[in-house]
């Protein structure tokens, strides 16, 4: 035994607690709150009763608790309260129903995702009179968008709500009740809200759309309970309406339930006996005790008659049904399909048109084969985000549902615009087929490369180096993605099915519906026109082959017969002896320059500025200023100090506006180049 065994040794370290990883020791307080939310949640060991569910105790008071961020964020404090007092009122008996939806942007101002939402809520045809939604806020009837857009531009995230009370219509000022449930959330936050709004009209039931920039009145981030955002503000919202209204009678109640009898949609009594069904059994055998319940057990049974027609439901003994495991699945999906031709419908009954539902097509992902056709709707497909539904009437007497689209993309559709949509572009590029036919044995020398374009001297401008720097940056994408391999500078590995990885690997990049806009001119503007329209593109390329003998393709054949009678007054086709149309050689092109000339002088009389009209193979430089639309195309406006000139667009160019700009035109396009050397776009 050594003289060091009688020393006592400490080993300094952090407390721990048996059985408890170091810094998640609790205090007793903390322990027993965490007990008392499982208790009000109905997940600890209190028994539930039969059909409670979530958010619901067993003696029945509804519960508003995740158990998540429960204590974060500003409304806390409100949900805390209601929960320790089971006090929640819009669950209970009586309550005017409300629902309300939310969702947080992360960056919309930076990305400019708030400035397309906020213009899209505002769209024609939304207010009550079916002019453009009118943007009002706490103290303005008429506020300022792009001042509200202005002040979140920096924030971090932005609110989004749809309140949408289930009486709406019978309230007396949306508005009104819009400002006092918004004052009512301010008061639950504990701060003043920067918020606008808009009141919808255009469906069958009046809703709000509430925008709330992301800071607080102290100019910190916005961080609301998530709890408040599930159920506070739609408790606030639900207790304004039933103020004003009163509460919900047992008639009237009962006259919406029976309403929705023979809904081909998820309803209300779906839902409650969903909840209530045992391994999908309920049974609805006569109680002679319960009295009461008889309305709602007859209401039941005549909703379970409709399903057992749909084949959603079994009845296997009187009284006792089987739900169908996809009984809900499909309602909700029935009920998605319903809006969606309501919605068909009215955008056609509005352009004064009528359509066999039954030619009805909605898409649930990219179209497989090209849609051309008329915008008559184009709407938010989620009215909380920025893609957009545009409903087409197509040439092949069809009308097309199409989702999920890109805003930029049809930022300059109008309704009676003429768009193809199609699946995403499958073409090699150029700069792939190249670098496939530069490759020797499997390997791509861009200093080869370099020589043979000089060789050829097919480059627009000389600007050699570039055009190599341009399939370089290819090249290294390309890389990225583990398609080609960079040996050093001047060799890179190219497999042998090259080309087809490249487009596979674009189109799943790429997997939204490739859009071209055809024409912004509605059919009626491009007969008369004194440029090269879609119609005339038609009447000298693919006639009417494909068009349909009804509908739309009717409609685009008798324009063709009328813009075909106004070309030969006008002296560009002639009417020949055998009955045949002869038209004027370079028909397209010459009612190009004769539209591009007619749109120059009429700007230079605005601009006090010369127009001077761009030859083909010309180098123009200057300033993009702006664009033109005519029904030839779009057009960039490009200016110098002494003059002006009009060139074909493309989308390239939309970030150089205000910029130098040097491009040179070929064939009715332009191959643009931006700063200093930077190359073609490819």
């Amino acid at each position: 035994m050594s003289d060091d065994d009688d020393h006592f040794r400490p080993k300094p370290g952090r407390v721990r607690s048996n059985g408890v990883k170091a810094g998640q020791a609790r205090s007793f307080l903390s322990k027993v709150r965490k007990i008392a939310r499982q208790q009000q949640t109905g997940t600890g060991r209190s028994r539930s009763v039969k059909g409670g569910g979530p958010g619901r105790t067993a003696n029945g008071q509804s519960v508003i608790a995740s158990g998540r961020g429960v204590q974060r964020g500003r409304g806390a404090s409100f949900v805390r309260a209601r929960n320790l007092s089971n006090g929640w009122s819009h669950r209970q008996s009586g309550s005017r129903r409300v629902i309300v939806k939310s969702r947080s942007v992360r960056a919309a101002g930076r990305s400019g995702k708030a400035a397309a939402h906020l213009r899209y809520i505002q769209r024609d045809g939304t207010a009550r009179d079916g002019e453009r939604g009118r943007l009002y806020s706490a103290t303005d009837d008429r506020a300022d968008g792009d001042a509200f857009l202005d002040r979140g531009k920096d924030d971090r995230h932005q609110f989004r709500f749809i309140v949408s009370p289930e009486d709406a219509a019978d309230l007396a000022d949306l508005t009104g009740y819009t400002r006092e449930l918004m004052a009512q959330v301010e008061a639950d936050l504990g701060t003043k809200l920067d918020w606008v709004a808009v009141n919808h009209h255009n469906t069958g039931h009046p809703h709000v759309h509430v925008i709330v920039n992301g800071r607080d009145a102290p100019g910190e981030d916005l961080v609301i309970n998530g709890d408040y955002l599930a159920g506070g503000i739609r408790e606030r919202a639900s207790e304004l309406a039933t103020l004003e209204l009163g509460p919900v009678t047992e008639i009237e109640q009962r006259r919406k339930l029976m309403a929705e009898i023979d809904q081909d949609r998820l309803t209300r009594i779906d839902r409650a006996m969903i909840a209530e069904a045992d391994d999908r059994f309920i049974d609805l055998r006569h109680e002679p005790d319960d009295l009461r319940g008889q309305s709602d057990r007859t209401m039941r049974l005549r909703r379970l008659g409709k399903l057992g027609a749909m084949g959603l439901a079994t009845e296997h003994a009187p009284g006792v049904w089987e739900l169908s495991e996809r009984l809900e699945l499909t309602l909700r999906e029935m009920g998605e399909r319903g809006d969606i031709v309501r919605t068909m419908q009215k955008a056609l009954r509005a352009e004064g048109a009528e359509r066999d539902p039954m030619s009805f097509e909605i898409h649930d992902a990219v179209p497989a084969a090209p849609i051309v056709g008329r915008v008559i709707d184009k709407h938010l497909s989620d009215e909380l985000g920025e893609n957009l539904t545009l409903v087409v009437d197509g040439i092949d007497g069809r009308t097309h549902h199409v989702a999920g689209i890109d805003p930029a993309r049809v930022e300059d559709a109008r309704i009676g615009s003429i768009i193809e949509i199609g699946p995403p572009d499958s073409a090699v590029r150029p700069s792939d087929r190249a670098i496939a036919g530069m490759a020797e044995d499997g390997i791509y020398r861009p200093s080869r490369h370099l020589e043979q374009a000089r060789f050829d001297g097919r480059v627009p401008s000389g600007d050699y180096e570039g055009f190599i720097d341009a399939h370089v940056r290819r090249l290294e994408a390309l890389r990225r993605a583990g398609i080609v391999e960079r040996i050093d500078a001047d060799q890179w590995r190219i497999p042998e099915d090259f080309e087809a990885r490249a487009t596979a690997h674009d189109a799943s990049r790429n997997a939204r519906a490739n859009i071209r806009l055809l024409s912004t001119f509605d059919l009626e503007r491009q007969i008369g026109s004194d440029g090269a329209t879609w119609l005339d593109r038609r009447l000298v390329g693919a006639g009417a082959s494909d068009l349909s003998p009804a509908g739309f393709g009717e409609q685009v054949r008798e324009a063709m017969e009328r813009r075909r009678e106004t070309l030969i007054d006008r002296g560009d086709a002639i009417r020949q002896a055998d009955g045949r149309i002869a038209y004027r050689r370079n028909l397209i092109a010459t009612l190009q320059e004769r539209e591009v000339t007619r749109a120059g002088e009429e700007l230079a009389a605005q601009k006090s500025l010369p127009f001077r009209a761009a030859a083909d193979g010309e180098t123009v430089t200057g300033t993009f200023t702006g664009t033109a639309q005519l029904s030839s195309g779009k057009f960039a406006i490009v200016e110098k100090s002494h003059e002006f000139t009009l060139v074909p667009w493309r989308p390239v160019i939309d970030r150089q506006i205000g910029r130098e700009v040097t491009g040179v035109v070929q064939g009715g396009s332009v191959s643009w180049q931006f700063g200093r050397q930077k190359g073609l776009g490819l």
